[in-house]
């Protein structure tokens, strides 16, 4: 400073108070000119941006590191996920603390709103819903920029939508609808809006909106992604000419590598579907060609799904499956596509070739690698389960229809298929151990070894790891046989037992159980039993042992007595019945379920099942358009049945029935009033054959457990009515029922 104004203490005191008195007007709460200039540029330039910023780079990097799955419908904007947010949480920690600077420091800056909208994004990308919802309602509510307000009305619409709400972010929706938006609102509300419809299914809706989306945006990557949902939402709404336009524009939008194959693959799809035969010729060159590039070395898995496809929609579902097992036979390293292929592969096996045994195979592979999130997982499950039912129902019935075949032999023939059986094995081990030692012979003279699952290297193989050391590999195979046999990769493939049920079944599949069906309940579930031991020798010494010890295991198996033999076939009985509605109601082929249901009654024509197979097979001869005579048959036979009224009998044949039965049932209870129980009883129990599936059974039911209750003892009381309770679940009577044997088991254990 100067020595004149140095020497002049009434100057220095002037500019003292001036800047004490600029310092102190610079409150937050002031609305003063300097105040407010003051807090603006710290609030702009001091949080707001650099919180914005940190936002921005979040919002970039998750979108960088995205993972998407081509086989399913992408998102329009990337869900919100806790787990992927974990790599950006300290951006989005420190973006909130910077922004909430401007509301605990800068009140009367312009800046207040949008601080409150970052804190909200920010709160939204770290899936914390609660609390970026309560903030955006804050800003629509205090805030003071209308822009601001729409921007943060955006906000709570998504964060409705991830959260679920649909109802609320329709309601958002409709307000935003009518409101003049910017150019950023506008777009951002439209993403998003087609976003909601998009979760709801609204896939007509979605793309409408998306396509109003496109002349806001800008060409880059983001805008390739967003064109090539487009024209998987015009796929699933069968318009494949516009998807292919879309398809197209991702090519001119500079896209990423992975944007550009799958744009040019989901054409190619979208071409079979628009007939344009020149396009389909060209598609053909086109997958030439992408399977020779070098950079598809990991996607050829991909590339020979959509050759499946193709053919698949042409009809040619052999050549459909050839290229899809080479699609899993060339699965790379991160193996996204190989379930979905198994599952396609099981749908032609499932609806094409009716073919269900094979079918249940790819869908189990299916099940196994297809994550849970994914929309197909939960018709899968239920698909699987069905065929879990078809391939026991018919192994059932395969494996004791052989073992009563057997049953039938003479000793004489019974000895010479078991040894034909057994030389049959021990051939099939032999040749298991001859292929081991061959391999482990090439690979200690060095030559090509082609292991399946093994790595070629040029190491040594004794430097290998295990499962890459072709020695190792063959000498674990050699011990394997030695002490298990040839076994088939499956479930309880340890059991000591396995070989000699197989054997005899003449199928890989496990031995249903031994014990006989419920009469009672035929339709009680199938089970699965062990059987007995038998030993696998391979070496000289132990060959006449275990050759007998084979035999007898495999003789254990066959149902020699009256009672086993009885068994046997009610297993099969229970199975045909099982496997007709099974083929009836789940697989919707009444063509395959007439000739289960006619087997079931030509070989048990006493079966307790009778009526619903005749309304069973009436209706799916009518189901195919065929005359037959079930449903006379069962009007002849069973005609007060419940399933005799299902097929459409007259007014007048039901009336009489009913009436029938009520002057029955009138007479019985009168007998039981005057305390003839005796005569009461017997009546009773003829009177529910006779009128099985009338309205009044039920009452005639519980009428003949009181009466038993009169003439029997306690235990039969009992009996009687847990019958009635398991037999008439939907009665009214079920709750007086459910009391009366309350009050008997308190009688059954009061002390004597």
């Amino acid at each position: 400073m100067p020595c004149y104004f140095r020497n002049h203490p009434i100057f220095i005191s002037t500019v003292f108070a001036l800047l004490t008195g600029g310092v102190v007007s610079c409150s937050q709460y002031s609305t003063k000119p300097l105040s407010k200039g003051y807090h603006n540029l710290n609030a702009h330039f001091n949080a707001y941006v650099i919180a914005r910023d940190e936002v921005k780079q979040a919002e970039e990097i998750l979108f960088k590191t995205r993972q998407e799955n081509y086989n399913q419908l992408l998102p329009i904007l990337l869900p919100v996920d806790s787990m992927r947010i974990q790599s950006v949480k300290p951006q989005l920690d420190d973006a909130i603390k910077k922004a909430s600077l401007i509301p605990e420091r800068h009140q009367n800056s312009n800046w207040l709103d949008n601080a409150y909208n970052i804190i909200g994004q920010a709160r939204l990308l770290k899936q914390d819903l609660p609390n970026a919802i309560e903030v955006f309602k804050y800003v629509n509510t205090k805030g003071t920029n209308e822009n601001d307000k729409h921007t943060a009305l955006v906000g709570l619409m998504r964060a409705y939508v991830e959260g679920s709400d649909y109802s609320n972010a329709l309601n958002v929706a409709e307000y935003l609808r009518t409101q003049p938006l910017n150019k950023d609102n506008t777009r951002d509300f439209y993403l998003t809006k087609s976003y909601l419809h998009q979760r709801q299914g609204e896939y007509l809706t979605s793309v409408g909106i998306l396509e109003a989306t496109f002349p806001l945006l800008q060409k880059g990557e983001a805008t390739a992604r967003l064109h090539l949902i487009a024209g998987q939402l015009y796929d699933l709404i069968g318009q494949p000419s516009k998807a292919v336009d879309h398809y197209r524009q991702v090519l001119n939008s500079r896209p990423t590598y992975d944007l550009s194959f799958y744009a040019n693959l989901f054409s190619i799809q979208s071409n079979g579907l628009t007939g344009d035969q020149k396009r389909i010729t060209q598609s053909a060159e086109t997958f030439e060609s992408l399977l020779n590039d070098r950079k598809n070395a990991d996607l050829k898995d991909k590339i020979y799904a959509t050759m499946g496809l193709l053919e698949a929609r042409s009809g040619r579902i052999d050549q459909a499956i050839k290229y899809y097992s080479q699609s899993i036979r060339e699965a790379g390293p991160s193996n996204v596509q190989t379930p979905y292929t198994y599952l396609e592969i099981g749908k032609l096996y499932f609806e094409k070739k009716a073919d269900y045994t094979k079918a249940k195979v790819y869908y189990d592979s299916a099940l196994a690698t297809l994550p849970r999130q994914s929309s197909e997982y939960a018709a899968l499950l239920a698909r699987k389960n069905t065929l879990d039912e078809f391939v026991q129902y018919k192994t059932t019935i395969q494996t004791n229809d052989s073992l009563l075949t057997l049953a039938k032999m003479s000793p004489a023939e019974l000895d010479n298929f078991l040894d034909k059986t057994i030389d049959r094995q021990e051939k099939e081990a032999r040749a298991q151990a001859e292929r081991a030692q061959q391999i482990a012979a090439q690979a200690s003279n060095g030559g090509a070894i082609a292991v399946p699952g093994a790595t070629n290297s040029n190491l040594a193989p004794a430097q290998r790891w295990v499962l890459y050391n072709p020695i190792s590999l063959s000498q674990g195979r050699q011990e394997f046989l030695t002490k298990w046999g040839n076994r088939t990769l499956e479930d309880n493939w340890r059991r000591s037992n396995k070989e000699a049920s197989e054997a005899l079944a003449g199928a890989g599949n496990p031995l249903t159980g031994a014990t006989p069906a419920n009469s009672v309940n035929p339709n009680a579930p199938l089970q699965q039993s062990d059987t007995p031991a038998l030993a696998a020798g391979t070496t000289t010494s132990e060959a006449n042992a275990g050759r007998k010890g084979q035999k007898d295991a495999m003789i254990r198996q066959i149902p020699t007595s009256k009672e086993a033999q009885a068994a046997a076939n009610q297993r099969i009985e229970n199975a045909l019945y099982k496997l007709g509605k099974l083929y009836k109601f789940q697989l919707n082929q009444p063509a395959d379920a007439i000739p289960t249901f006619e087997q079931l009654l030509t070989r048990y024509p006493n079966t307790l099942q009778k009526p619903e197979v005749y309304y069973l097979l009436y209706l799916s001869n009518e189901q195919l358009g065929k005359a037959s005579n079930w449903k006379d048959k069962l009007l002849t036979e069973y005609p007060n049945t419940s399933y005799a009224r299902l097929t459409g009998r007259t007014v007048a044949q039901t009336t009489d029935s009913e009436a029938q039965a009520q002057k029955t049932y009138a007479a019985i209870y009168e007998l039981y009033k005057a305390n003839n129980t005796t005569e009461a009883l017997t009546r009773v129990e003829s009177a529910l054959n006779q009128f099985a599936g009338s309205q009044l059974e039920d009452k005639l039911a519980l009428l003949r457990a009181i009466l038993i209750g009169k003439v029997k003892n306690v235990e039969s009381y009992q009996q009687a009515l847990s019958e009635f309770v398991r037999d008439y679940p939907t009665s009214e009577l079920l709750p007086r029922a459910k009391e009366m044997l309350a009050a008997a088991n308190q009688v059954a254990v009061k002390p004597k």
